[in-house]
């Protein structure tokens, strides 16, 4: 499983609440497609929302947030962390 990073613009305002609804949403379908989102966080302020997920690729990842009603803007993998 690769690790990636996704952003979503446009999410001003964001509350909590809605940030969780919407990681919940992904969550439920997150294994018909072998995906497993492990966080989610969200700048009101600015409107950007991240995700960070466990994927075999970001096409499936991007087929879990579109099915969830909120496709993703850009999906970033990322071979390295510490």
């Amino acid at each position: 499983m690769a690790t990636f990073m996704d952003v979503h613009h446009g999410m001003t305002g964001i509350t909590p609440e809605e940030l969780e609804q919407a990681h919940q949403a992904d969550q439920r379908l997150e294994r018909e497609e072998g995906v497993h989102f492990k966080q989610a966080w969200a700048d009101p302020a600015s409107g950007t929302v991240w995700c960070l997920s466990e994927a075999p690729s970001a096409d499936a990842v991007q087929r879990v947030h579109e099915r969830a009603g909120h496709k993703a803007d850009e999906i970033h993998s990322v071979p390295y962390s510490v």
